[in-house]
């Protein structure tokens, strides 16, 4: 999948947790120089530098360490800066690991230091002809086209809600229009490692003010979200709405057709939970309407998705493992259903406790899920 969100929330509290679990967890050995081993990346805040840039076709593991000042993320891109793989929140000091299935082309592998911008950029270029893992297990198979059903269902609904919530802003219906942001955003979150793959839509459809790149025009979810509820009103909000709509039909119309791999399934189940971890836990993702627990339930509901159209090929390699997502895939549901208000959720208005026992069961969650992507590229 996956490209993470454009705006990126400052890693702190109970993020600070999952971050440094899956260091622990993803810390491995150094390249070797035969070619064969992990990739290096030695991320500062003003280099990149990989250990080679020539990397055989089929799984590669890019093993990736800050030695910055500040928080950063590491990128696969292929051509318009499609995203093949991504690991993002990654502290100064810490080490996270990208395993992702590439086929023969070339590449750029980025590094981005305070996680904006274009980042820092050198090309990669994979060469060979390694089979692709979906035409060698047929699990595999199953799984991504399993999750690939999921996506399509997702986004005709997207579309549907999202094309309900703009009508309702250009009628000038604020109530109306306030009931269906979360619905529609539901979608969004199921899906978003998908939907951000695809260059800029996602900043465009989903950037809070502060993230928007200076020369900018501040569009979306958010800047409607804000006249909504800090100024109770729809009134020059049409032509937002206007450019929201097209913007995720161009999204749904990509998402129908994209082709996904193994990898990249488990590495957005993981993307999923530190979207959660940076954003809708600390309250700074819906910061105007306060519906962040509807975001929060929606990201996890993706990521178990994308873990269920493994579950075949991950109960076969390691079930044990299938065991530890299930239990504490049911213990960050159970948290936040004490929030719970008929069909939605209360504002999300809770305490610094409350925020840390939410921080508690996702980075209890983040353990196990951080797992699958290593063993899913075992053969």
């Amino acid at each position: 999948m996956f490209a993470s969100k454009a705006h990126k929330a400052t890693v702190v509290g109970v993020v600070l947790g999952l971050a440094a679990l899956t260091a622990c967890a993803e810390d491995k050995p150094a390249a070797s120089d035969d070619g064969t081993g992990p990739v290096t990346v030695k991320a500062t805040d003003s280099a990149c530098d990989l250990s080679r840039r020539d990397v055989k076709s089929g799984t590669s593991t890019f093993s990736v360490s800050n030695g910055g000042s500040k928080v950063t993320e590491f990128y696969v891109y292929a051509d318009g800066d499609r995203v093949m793989g991504e690991v993002e929140n990654i502290g100064p000091g810490l080490k996270r690991d990208l395993i992702v299935e590439l086929p023969t082309g070339k590449y750029q592998a980025v590094c981005k230091p305070g996680m904006v911008g274009d980042g820092i950029r050198g090309e990669l270029n994979v060469a060979g002809d390694a089979p692709a893992q979906v035409d060698e297990d047929t699990l595999l198979k199953q799984a991504t086209e399993s999750y690939q059903r999921y996506v399509n269902s997702q986004a005709v609904a997207l579309e549907q809600k999202t094309t309900e919530f703009v009508d309702a802003v250009k009628a000038g219906d604020v109530a109306k229009a306030k009931a269906l942001f979360p619905v529609s955003r539901t979608y969004w979150e199921r899906i978003e490692p998908v939907a951000e793959s695809f260059g800029d839509l996602d900043p465009k459809i989903d950037a809070r003010v502060n993230d928007v790149e200076p020369g900018t025009e501040w569009t979306g979810y958010h800047r409607i979200e804000q006249a909504l509820w800090e100024k109770n009103t729809t009134a020059g909000m049409a032509k937002y709405a206007d450019q929201l709509l097209v913007d995720v039909k161009t999204v749904v119309s990509k998402a129908k057709t994209v082709k996904l791999n193994p990898l990249q399934l488990a590495n957005g189940a993981k993307e999923l939970l530190d979207e959660v971890a940076t954003g809708k836990i600390t309250g700074e993702e819906d910061r105007y309407s306060h519906t962040d627990l509807w975001d929060f339930q929606a990201n996890v509901e993706g990521s178990q998705a994308a873990i269920q159209a493994l579950r075949p090929a991950l109960q076969k390699r390691d079930p044990a493992l299938v065991t530890a997502l299930d239990t504490n895939f049911k213990a960050v549901y159970a948290a936040v259903d004490k929030y719970r208000d008929g069909d939605g959720f209360k504002p999300y208005n809770v305490s610094e406790a409350e925020k840390k026992e939410l921080g508690r069961v996702v980075d209890g969650l983040a353990e196990p899920v951080s797992k699958v992507a290593g063993v899913i590229a075992k053969k």
